[in-house]
């Protein structure tokens, strides 16, 4: 934190205060929400005010991922910031979740929010996509880890002391042991070649229950392993009395 009295420029100390853009990150629970929000911390240009996640009705469950809302809410509660909810229909259609969004966040731009963090790393498409959605609006995408090598950044978030598991696998890439699995040194070995270290793809989904952001582990278990869609193999997680060692 900067000490005022070791300010040499008062003036343009106050001037980079008053800059400071106040932004939502689009938070999913996984590894890449966790990056980018380290990376949004460390950023003197924005302060993340909130998490915002999209939660499908009727399942109480995180969209594609399928984490138990509560368990992002303990997450949520262990950053210290509040999570916001857009709701859409099982089976939404683009413009049912364009409409939840651009509501939710024209409120967000009353309360002065002035952008929206995503944890991206390299898919043009999507970032075009924001970027469009949000402009109309008149509000910025910030893209904190973008374009960032995808097997360093897979490494330094083991060493930074994060703990993760893969909670949703396509089994297009990977098969059904994979589900459940702790995102590891020894998982990483294990993908194959065509599989992101990072699942950029949509390979694999994960979830985040301990690392330096947290100011406590959020505590799971794994339950069930189910096939959904006929192509998707879910790791329920349960909420857990103690910390479980995935294997």
């Amino acid at each position: 934190m900067t000490n005022f009295q070791e300010v040499k420029n008062p003036r343009a100390f106050w001037g980079m205060v008053a800059m400071v853009r106040k932004v939502i990150l689009s938070w999913s629970g996984g590894k890449d929400s966790a990056i980018a929000f380290m990376e949004l911390s460390r950023d003197p240009r924005y302060k993340i005010g909130s998490l915002l996640t999209t939660i499908t009705a009727g399942y109480d469950r995180v969209s594609m991922h399928g984490v138990r809302v509560s368990l992002l809410t303990e997450q949520a509660s262990s950053l210290g910031l509040p999570l916001i909810k857009v709701t859409i229909p099982q089976g939404s259609s683009n413009e049912q979740y364009e409409s939840a969004m651009r509501n939710m966040l024209t409120r967000a731009k009353m309360d002065g929010v002035a952008a929206v963090a995503f944890g991206d790393l390299f898919l043009e498409d999507i970032r075009r996509y924001r970027e469009e959605k949000l402009s109309q609006i008149g509000m910025e995408a910030v893209f904190p880890i973008w374009k960032r090598d995808t097997r360093k950044l897979a490494s330094s978030f083991l060493k930074d002391g994060f703990k993760a598991v893969l909670v949703c696998v396509d089994s297009r890439f990977l098969d059904r042991s994979f589900a459940g699995r702790a995102f590891d040194e020894s998982l990483l070995a294990d993908l194959p070649h065509h599989v992101d270290p990072c699942g950029e793809n949509g390979e694999f989904h994960t979830f985040v229950h301990a690392g330096p952001v947290f100011s406590r582990p959020v505590l799971v278990r794994p339950g069930e392993i189910v096939l959904r869609e006929n192509r998707f193999w879910y790791c329920d997680l349960l909420s857990g009395q103690e910390v479980c060692n995935f294997n």
